[in-house]
Formats: structure tokens, sequence, C-alpha cells
């Protein structure tokens, strides 16, 4: 969260036999992605009420309404809206949402003002204005163990809805000649680059804002495409991202569950594809495919 922005809580309850941490907790996690699909920056799940938190000025209850609307999982989702005292959310994130995290026993993710962090072959410092892309969450962790068994060194990159550019900063560490990192929002456009400026990578990465299209007008070819976003975004979106990977490059993909992989396998075979490596962890997965001659 920025410390300088006004924000709203919605306390969001399941109205049923579910709650967000009993059963329901793959609702929290899918409603939360959507939800940081329109500005909300970060969601702590207390039981049965998952906090979401959104600035003031980006705050809609008209298209939060059209997320819930949206999904028939979220039919049961009732919710309330309260305005948040000021506090220093500095100090709310260190507290409460983001402690430093160890993937792999290779990388440390913290923020600057974290103390004591843990030593680490590659240290990676995000000042994130949203949980995800900290590294914390399944998928986040996920992409990065799959980066970390692959060769990066020389290699051209994309990262594609890159959130906080933490896979982009990591991809430089591991050697990468170049990295291009785009996303839609606003927000992570600036947070991007803000942090590659802490990590003291922005010579080698180069940011943008935009969707797939951005990464198709680039017209460039990448070894290595990284995408952590979701189901349905992934499979309508593979086939543009495959025209921008060369013969055996890899394709790391996170943002869906287990039972989502044969789906998405079956696209990207489409496109000469194949699964080479699975990792999952509370039922979400990273996935990594190579590119096969045409």
């Amino acid at each position: 969260m920025d410390n300088k922005t006004k924000y709203k809580v919605i306390e969001a309850k399941l109205n049923g036999e579910l709650s967000f941490d009993n059963g329901g907790d793959f609702i929290a996690d899918l409603f939360s992605e959507d939800l940081a699909g329109i500005g909300y920056d970060s969601f702590e799940n207390a039981g049965d009420v998952l906090k979401c938190y959104v600035a003031e000025n980006l705050f809609s209850e008209a298209k939060l309404k059209e997320v819930i609307e949206g999904s028939e999982l979220y039919t049961n989702i009732i919710y309330k809206i309260e305005d948040l005292e000021d506090k220093d959310w500095n100090e709310e994130w260190e507290k409460n949402y983001f402690q430093p995290i160890v993937v792999a026993d290779q990388v440390v993710v913290c923020s600057e003002f974290h103390k004591n962090v843990p030593e680490s072959k590659y240290k990676i410092i995000i000042n994130p204005r949203m949980a995800f892309g900290t590294g914390h969450h399944q998928t986040t962790g996920l992409m990065m163990k799959n980066m970390l068994d692959c060769d990066f060194k020389g290699k051209t990159v994309m990262d594609m809805g890159c959130g906080t550019a933490i896979l982009s900063i990591l991809a430089a560490y591991l050697g990468a000649e170049k990295v291009d990192a785009v996303d839609i929002d606003v927000w992570a456009y600036e947070n991007s680059i803000d942090n590659l400026v802490v990590n003291k990578v922005e010579d080698k990465i180069h940011v943008r804002q935009g969707d797939a299209a951005t990464v198709e007008g680039l017209n460039s070819v990448y070894d290595i495409f990284l995408a952590n976003i979701n189901r349905n975004i992934l499979l309508n979106d593979i086939p543009r991202y495959a025209n921008s990977i060369k013969e055996n490059g890899k394709l790391i993909l996170s943002g869906f569950y287990k039972e989502d992989i044969p789906a998405i396998e079956e696209v990207a075979k489409k496109h000469n594809f194949s699964l080479q490596t699975v990792k999952e962890k509370d039922n979400w997965v990273s996935i990594c495919m190579n590119k096969q001659k045409c």
C-alpha cells in the first residue's frame, strides 16, 4: 500500500456453510485475483472475512458488483465497505502483510524496511503496492522455482503481467541479457520501475504498460517467456505468446490450478509446445513448456 493514499476496505464473506479459510480458500484466491485486476492493492484472509484494500480514488462499487456478478463462484459473496483510518502503511505491511520470504533456499524477497533479513544467493527488494508479486502467493513462488531450474545466461526474456517486476528482477540476477516486462495496470508499471531502481537492474529491464498486443507490437522473439496471470487470459493469449518465442524457447506459466493443466496444454500443443515440468503447491501450479520445431 502507498502510505500517502487514502484507502477503503471491502470486508467480504461467503453467505453459506463455507468460509474463506475453510473450504472456500480457492474462492478467496480467485476473488482476490479478479479484484487485483481492477486496482485492489492487497488482501487479508482473516478467517471468515476476506479484507480487500483499494485506494479511495480507484474504488468503484459498480466494478465490484461486476466482478461478483461475473462468476457463479461468487454468488454467495456478501460485503460491506468501510473507509480506513489514516495509517503508516509501510508499518502495517511490515507488521501484518509482508515478511521476508526465502524461495528454494536460493532467493530471499524482502522490502527496504525489513531488518534481520536471511542470507541467500539472490536478494530481491520489493516495495509492493499489493500482495501479489511479493513471492508469498503460491504462484509467484512456483514461477521462481521453475526459473531457478532454467538457464537464463545471455537469454532474452519477456515477463508478461509483471506486477512488481519480481520475476524480471530474478531473470536479470540469473544472467538474462535483456528483459522486457509488460503489465496492463498503471500501478504495476510505476511500481515495477521503482523496484528496478532499488535492485539496480534498470539497465537490463524495460517495462511497458500494455497487454498481449503490446508484446506483439515489439516484434521481438524471446528465449524465455514468463506469464503468471490467470487461466482464462492464458487460454486466450498463448497463441499470441507463441509468435514471440524462439524455437526451443521456454514458456513458463502459472496462475491456475492443477486441474487446469489439460486445458492449458491442449492450447499450447497446437502451437508446438510440449510440457516439461510441473511444480505444485496447495493445488496451484507452475508449468514449464518447450517450443518444438514447427
